[in-house]
């Protein structure tokens, strides 16, 4: 898990800098992160593995991680790191509702006041401005926030199908479908291809291919609420990337918001690691 959660914002970084640094557009850098990722997963592909292909709830899956994917890498090109993976986490609060209103998943009243606090720790990161004298949100914090809610709605996707196929299948059908997705668009702005462009586009995918494909296997050996604490551990990661390769530090409010973020988020998995008496 400490490595998934090291790997995922590296490759996030390696994206921004592609974007950034060499001009390259965020559709480009989605679509090969989904392209190179399937050809790295074709190891875990089987016979059965293609059935898939006639399930739509297989593609819905899929088009929800290339709505996320796009966006935060829209986000990363106008906001910095750190900021961008704590508005990211409004993710997992809205899988909680969604989980709740479509899976009928258990609510409690302690798990949802702790969501809330989740919330208002994004709240301090994105910053809303209401005095209407400007935009509602920056247009980083915006694609992030976007990139949070179809994260949010992937994450009970797949809980939704979490029998319906491997955890290898599923990890390779939403970057097998999601580079079909984006194959259009990507070929339209193919950059030219420097030796520093080629390294972090395959930084880019590989770090997050490996990183997702480590968290498949953490789940196969541990259950989910005792892993649940270290997804937090994305946002520390993030944190020192954005300081060591963008030299960009958190202002104080964006702090108060991690803090709180990271407080919900473990209160909420500590609560759902209790096992009944």
């Amino acid at each position: 898990m400490f490595l998934a959660m090291s790997l995922i914002p590296a490759g996030d970084a390696a994206g921004k800098l592609m974007t950034q640094d060499h001009g390259l557009s965020p559709i480009f850098v989605a679509w090969s992160r989904f392209a190179l990722g399937a050809l790295l997963a074709l190891p875990l592909v089987r016979a059965d593995t293609f059935r898939l292909l006639a399930d739509w709830r297989i593609w819905l899956r899929a088009l929800l991680l290339v709505g996320g994917i796009t966006s935060i890498q829209f986000a990363l090109v106008r906001a910095p790191l750190a900021d961008v993976f704590a508005a990211f986490f409004i993710g997992p609060i809205f899988s909680f509702a969604l989980s709740a209103l479509l899976l009928r998943e258990p609510v409690t009243r302690v798990r949802t006041v702790l969501m809330v606090l989740g919330f208002f720790g994004v709240l301090l990161v994105v910053r809303p401005s209401l005095g209407g004298d400007g935009p509602l949100l920056s247009s980083g914090r915006s694609f992030a926030l976007m990139a949070g809610l179809f994260y949010g709605a992937f994450l009970t996707a797949s809980r939704w199908l979490a029998t319906a196929a491997r955890p290898a299948d599923l990890l390779f059908t939403q970057l097998f479908f999601g580079a079909i997705a984006l194959t259009p668009f990507g070929l339209a702005v193919l950059p030219d291809m420097t030796a520093s462009v080629a390294g972090l586009t395959f930084v880019s995918a590989s770090f997050s291919a490996l990183g997702n494909l480590l968290l498949i296997y953490a789940y196969t050996r541990a259950n989910a609420s005792e892993l649940a604490p270290y997804v937090y551990f994305q946002l520390a990661s993030a944190v020192a990337l954005g300081w060591v390769i963008f030299a960009d530090l958190p202002d104080a409010l964006t702090w108060a918001g991690l803090a709180l973020i990271i407080a919900a988020g473990l209160a909420s998995a500590m609560l759902a690691s209790r096992k009944p008496a």
